[in-house]
């Protein structure tokens, strides 16, 4: 505990979420050299753009109030790897949240996939965005529903950034939805 607590206070989270990223593709690789070719399930679909709304959960201090923005969110699924390269941006006024993560997809069906994702929240501006007012390691779980016999996606997410807030150093969560289309 004392050393997750040295981390946070080190402010070394960039280094952790690539560290993560790098070693989610390293496993994945290893893992679809190992598993066989036949019928494995993939989803069908697979890069996509989208719009929606992203909702803050969190408040930090008493000047850190949590706020809703417009969320903007793209895929680009990697071909024949269980991997998607996924980017949200949080878009308010005062402040945007970028958020970049690796994502490791699990197929549900052939329409629908789960994911978990670590990423980076960069946040721009002065004021409090959904996921905080500082850059901040983050953790995306979430959902992707590609809607039959056409080219649109339903996607679903939570982005957890942890110490988020410049006063209180605590963890920001949003949830965010939304339409896309695929390509």
């Amino acid at each position: 505990m004392k050393s997750l607590k040295r981390l946070s206070q080190s402010k070394s989270w960039a280094g952790l979420a690539t560290a993560i990223a790098l070693g989610g593709a390293v496993v994945a690789a290893g893992v679809e050299g190992l598993a066989p070719s036949a019928a494995s399930a993939q989803a069908a679909y697979g890069s996509y753009v989208g719009v929606g709304p992203s909702i803050g959960l969190t408040d930090g201090s008493v000047n850190e109030d949590s706020e809703n923005a417009l969320v903007i969110a793209a895929r680009y699924k990697l071909l024949k790897l269980p991997i998607s390269l996924r980017a949200q941006a949080l878009i308010l006024n005062d402040n945007t949240a970028i958020v970049p993560t690796v994502s490791y997809d699990i197929p549900l069906s052939w329409q629908a996939d789960a994911y978990i994702g670590a990423g980076y929240s960069f946040s721009e501006g002065d004021s409090t965005s959904p996921l905080g007012n500082q850059d901040a390691f983050a953790i995306q779980p979430g959902i992707d529903y590609a809607l039959p016999n056409s080219k649109l996606v339903v996607f679903g997410n939570a982005i957890i950034a942890f110490d988020a807030y410049r006063e209180s150093g605590g963890t920001a969560v949003s949830v965010q939805g939304g339409v896309g289309y695929r390509f």
